[in-house]
């Protein structure tokens, strides 16, 4: 092993070289992609899924089907948004199609060409580069933002019982008070309703985390990390390249325990950062000085790539 290797988090690194540029072609492409399969849907699967729900009660089958019609519409229309809050409506509708699809299947109503197409559209929904696209979306022309990577713990835990609660919660009541079950389905309908308002927002919350390039400088918007979005100053910014695993400076980590190679932004002195700790119950805020600052950018090639490209020292 190199000493290259071992100085940093992953062998990868040298693939990232000062002559990459963004992949614009890739960006475009993907998530005109995803549009197609999510379009392609009610064809591919709709006769899977109506099969599934033709021996439930009258009410009951009307209200699943207008319910499946209606997810798709919307979700159909956040796709050509790009938003945050188009791909966070993407992000949560994309793992449901594929769910119906398998539950459809282990009903014996398999549809080989629906579960490709809600594959391919769940890819898609979460592939960086549809990210790039979403969240730049209504970004200022002289703006680029990079999308931060969750939290590791919370694909596993926190993330996953969001999406669970927005999808599962509204859906249970629908199909209870569809089916006239109103002791049962108005309760669960208020707590689904006070559940899927958190729930939502806490999966826009992670569709909103990003790093931005703009002229004055550097942005780090976070709401994990940061009380506010802090923008560090041109003139106050030393450079910014991958982060060592054992550095001896000491830094200030931003990366929210997210997997995989980080960057650190050094900075040209001692800078006052307004960050979130979460050491009680309730979320604070306190001011740490730092002159170094890891982030966890989805992209970290990318990034690197445009902080080049605005006259900042990498490496």
């Amino acid at each position: 092993m190199s000493d290259f290797d071992k100085r940093y988090r992953v062998r990868l690194l040298p693939s990232i070289t000062v002559t990459q540029t963004h992949p614009l072609s890739v960006e475009r492409l993907a998530p005109w992609v995803g549009r197609a399969a999510w379009a392609l849907m009610p064809i591919t699967a709709g006769g899977a899924l109506g099969a599934a729900v033709h021996g439930w009660d009258g009410p009951v089958r009307a209200a699943a089907t207008a319910g499946m019609w209606a997810v798709w519409a919307l979700t159909l229309v956040a796709t050509l948004v790009p938003h945050p809050v188009g791909i966070t409506v993407w992000r949560v509708a994309a793992p449901a199609a594929l769910l119906a699809v398998a539950l459809a299947a282990a009903g014996g109503h398999t549809t080989l060409l629906g579960a490709l197409n809600a594959a391919v559209a769940l890819g898609v929904a979460f592939a960086p580069a549809t990210a790039a696209v979403f969240v730049n979306g209504p970004a200022y022309p002289n703006e680029r933002r990079f999308s931060l990577r969750p939290p590791g713990i919370a694909l596993v835990g926190p993330a996953a019982l969001a999406w669970a609660a927005l999808v599962g919660g509204p859906t249970s009541a629908v199909l209870l008070l569809a089916g006239g079950n109103w002791a049962v389905g108005v309760p669960v309908a208020v707590v689904a309703a006070a559940s899927s308002v958190v729930a939502g927002r806490a999966l826009y919350g992670l569709a909103r985390r990003w790093v931005v390039l703009v002229p004055a400088g550097i942005v780090i918007h976070d709401p994990l990390t940061l009380a506010d979005p802090t923008l560090f100053q041109r003139a106050a910014i030393a450079g910014m390249g991958p982060a060592e695993v054992d550095a001896d400076a000491p830094r200030l980590d931003l990366t929210a325990g997210a997997l995989g190679l980080a960057l650190e932004l050094r900075l040209a002195g001692p800078t006052g950062v307004f960050v979130v700790t979460r050491a009680g119950r309730r979320p604070t805020a306190e001011t740490v000085s730092t002159e170094r600052l890891l982030i966890a950018p989805t992209r970290p090639a990318e990034v690197l790539a445009e902080v080049l490209a605005r006259g900042y020292p990498v490496g």
